[in-house]
């Protein structure tokens, strides 16, 4: 009897495992995609936006207006954003975020108002800050700690991904409709909606919706978050008030990990935005200095997912593998920023792509452990308003300025002070981890 309830059991659990393994591999490519089609999206005004002053008149202020308004609309709406969805359908939030942005992008093919162009890049804003809070929630929600830095990797790659697609479809357009610049962002919007489309087919909200039991049921791995707590799944939420007050605005770790994502956006905006600009310094061409724009994002790729995959071999150790790769990347700034030697400065664009992205994946990854289940979009949302309100305004307006005033070696000052207060949080967060994983390790022997 007790051998047949056995067989049961197991029969029942392998079930699961195989339909959790489907699942999983329709959400990992649902939120890898969708993201890349939401990068497409995003980054299609900003590739085109010589041709646009050309073709609209519009001078290079009016232009700056428009970006910053997307990135100050991004900034905030990503909190708003994130709340959302984590009481709504993550799978739907997703798509309709693409479709949305898809949509008013379109809309700018077909006009040449300024004001109508800016309005529209402001519903872009808010409708691309739908993207990132659905995907780490579903991440989240799906796979388990052991492997979540690896899976998380994987997505946060899509972006560079996204950067190239995006290229690629506006020199599609550019061939096929001899260069209308209508059908650029036309062809950019079929293609991101294209993708939504599709992803939509095979993505699922969480795995009871499905009923399938959380991961940690499934797993028998019990988590906890950055207050020392079980991240228990739980059908009873907190309102709004509690969960932005206890799990974020009193929750220490989120607030070093925010930090820490803010800095490194200082410095990856402020390498990234001035790259075509600073390398002709060094006696680059123009024509080479775009090049290694794409170099620096495209490079980055199979660092960072390496090295996601090694958070996971040591245990969760996000922190540390931060750590690590800052000082790697505070090394190679000195090197960017002092060398001569044009083929040293090749290599050290190389490698800052995966030392400066490794940490900004994994800190994404950091800020959703660190809060409950119910907080997952919150979090996002939150470390994402300091990203872009205060991390890139840094990294381009200030540093614009300075360097406009004073020359490169201040706006790399800013650079370096940034680096070195990343260095600083990321060694308060590696002893922090380090006493969370010891409740975690007691939390598991008495769930044995």
């Amino acid at each position: 009897m007790f051998a047949w309830k056995k067989t049961v059991q197991q029969s029942v659990r392998g079930g699961q495992l195989a339909a959790y393994k489907r699942r999983q591999i329709g959400v990992l490519l649902a939120t890898s995609f969708s993201y890349i089609g939401y990068y497409i999206i995003r980054l299609v005004f900003t590739t085109e936006q010589v041709h646009i002053m050309k073709a609209y008149g519009f001078d290079l202020g009016q232009i700056g207006l428009i970006l910053s308004t997307f990135g100050l609309g991004y900034g905030i709406a990503k909190i708003f954003m994130g709340a959302l969805v984590d009481r709504l359908n993550a799978r739907w939030f997703l798509a309709i975020g693409l479709y949305l942005s898809a949509f008013f992008n379109l809309l700018i093919g077909f006009t040449q108002n300024f004001f109508v162009i800016l309005l529209l890049m402001l519903l872009i804003a808010v409708t691309q800050s739908m993207g990132a809070p659905a995907c780490q929630r579903q991440i989240s929600l799906w796979f388990s700690k052991k492997h979540r830095g690896s899976i998380f990797s994987i997505w946060a790659s899509a972006h560079n991904a996204g950067a190239f697609l995006c290229v690629a479809s506006i020199q599609v357009a550019t061939f096929l409709f001899a260069g209308s610049l209508t059908m650029v962002f036309v062809v950019a919007s079929f293609v991101s909606a294209t993708i939504a489309t599709l992803m939509l087919l095979i993505n699922t909200d969480t795995p009871e919706s499905v009923g399938l039991p959380d991961i940690g049921t499934l797993t028998g791995y019990v988590e906890v978050d950055g207050q020392g707590r079980v991240r228990a799944s739980q059908q009873t939420r907190p309102n709004f008030g509690e969960i932005f007050l206890h799990s974020i605005l009193l929750n220490r770790v989120v607030w070093l990990v925010t930090l820490t994502s803010m800095s490194i956006y200082i410095v990856r905006y402020g390498i990234l935005s001035w790259i075509p600009s600073y390398l002709p310094t060094k006696g680059f061409s123009v024509t080479w200095a775009k090049w290694f724009v794409g170099i620096f994002e495209l490079s980055a790729v199979p660092g960072v997912i390496a090295l996601g995959a090694l958070s996971d071999l040591l245990n969760g150790r996000r922190a540390l593998i931060c750590l690590i790769s800052s000082i790697g990347m505070l090394a190679c700034l000195v090197l960017y920023f002092t060398s001569e030697n044009q083929l040293l400065l090749v290599i050290v664009l190389f490698l800052m792509g995966t030392l400066i992205y490794t940490p900004l994946s994994l800190v994404g990854l950091m800020v959703n452990e660190a809060v409950p289940n119910y907080a997952l979009g919150l979090s996002t949302g939150f470390m994402g308003f300091f990203q872009y309100i205060f991390g890139e305004t840094i990294a381009t307006a200030l540093i614009g300025l300075l360097v406009n005033q004073y020359g490169w070696q201040m706006g790399s000052n800013v650079i370096y002070a940034a680096a070195v207060f990343a260095i600083a949080l990321l060694i308060a967060l590696v002893y922090k981890e380090k006493q969370l994983r010891a409740v975690e390790v007691a939390a598991n022997q008495t769930n044995q």
